[in-house]
């Protein structure tokens, strides 16, 4: 296994097991030295509590790229999640262009939708910054929501295979290489994830279980990342990423006072063993 030097980019909420607390462990532990660039800084993350801090690092994006080129750093993949405006994404696309490696793998995650609806925030010139993102991309995982801002088709909650198949057209079309969609279910009971790798359509399908918890999207994401740069394919990334979220939301089932967050630590053997 060659030892990849990973940058991943987004929020750090100290409290609450989501963004950067949970992508810099889980990526670590996928056997990769893990690089951060905080976006901002929260005490906890925004839901369910009240009166977090919160500390924009928008303003140190620029200077920390350029000591990063001017010592010459590179990067073998870069990882976004959580952006918080448009001037953001402007800044991660500088980074992606001048920090990685000859074949640096980039990941998007554009985290801004869940359940039909932007994030507070979030509008309509953020969704068409994202878009410049995804099209830099070799791979974006986005859920419905998100991809159906991205393309402009309407979200449904009840589809086809071929309502699917329109929203990977239209990703593509972007100039996104390949897609990582989450959250796509055919039948009750059961949800899993779409994977378009070099033009060639997968489906995972796994039980979709009745607790959901924060952050279950971030350890997804952070788990496909280690497992494609253990240098396995996109499908057989997708599957380790979405058994060990599984696990993850096992793990904090029946828990009332683990409210916040997903058990992904007590779980992260499980991880490691599926990489071998």
């Amino acid at each position: 296994m060659s030892y990849k030097k990973i940058l991943t980019i987004q929020d750090i909420s100290c409290v609450g097991q989501c963004s950067l607390t949970v992508a810099l462990p889980i990526l670590s532990a996928c056997g990769h030295e893990t690089c951060v660039l905080p976006s901002a800084v929260l005490s906890t993350h925004t839901a369910g509590f009240s009166g977090y801090t919160f500390r924009d690092l928008t303003e140190d994006m620029p200077s920390i790229c350029d000591h990063w080129v001017k010592e010459g750093i590179r990067f073998s993949c870069i990882y976004t999640g959580y952006l918080g405006s448009t001037r953001q994404i402007d800044h991660v696309a500088h980074i992606f262009d001048t920090t990685g490696t000859a074949d640096c793998v980039k990941v998007v995650d554009p985290a801004m939708a869940d359940n039909g609806k932007l994030y507070p925030g979030f509008d309509e010139a953020f969704v068409e910054a994202m878009k410049s993102l995804c099209a830099k991309a070799d791979y974006v995982v986005p859920n419905l929501t998100e991809s159906s801002f991205l393309t402009g088709l309407p979200y449904e909650t009840t589809y086809d295979e071929a309502y699917i198949d329109a929203h990977l057209e239209k990703l593509t079309a972007l100039g996104c290489k390949n897609v990582i969609l989450t959250g796509i279910s055919y039948r009750e009971g059961y949800t899993g994830i779409v994977v378009l790798e070099n033009g060639v359509k997968r489906y995972y399908e796994h039980q979709m279980l009745p607790n959901s918890c924060h952050g279950t999207g971030d350890i997804y994401a952070s788990a496909f990342v280690g497992a494609l740069m253990r240098d396995k394919d996109a499908l057989s990334a997708a599957k380790i990423a979405a058994d060990y979220t599984m696990d993850c939301i096992r793990a904090t089932a029946g828990d009332s006072t683990h409210w916040y967050g997903a058990k992904f630590e007590p779980v992260l053997g499980n991880l490691i063993q599926a990489l071998r």
